[in-house]
């Protein structure tokens, strides 16, 4: 598995930042970890479905 740079999003909580998740890719998937513990346990998903959940995520309620 190719190791990508993590990446915060841009909505992290005030302070340090550190109240969100991070994501990697991780060619043929996306991993995602707990940017408090960034050591502790990596959740991994297809890039399909992860992009497939980001869709659902931003479209409007009801649709």
């Amino acid at each position: 598995m190719t190791r990508g740079p993590w990446k915060k999003s841009s909505y992290s909580g005030g302070g340090e930042g550190n109240a969100c998740v991070e994501i990697a890719h991780r060619h043929p998937h996306i991993a995602i970890r707990d940017s408090k513990t960034p050591t502790r346990a990596v959740l991994t998903f297809p890039a399909p479905a992860f992009l497939t959940f980001l869709a659902a995520l931003k479209a409007p309620a009801g649709e």
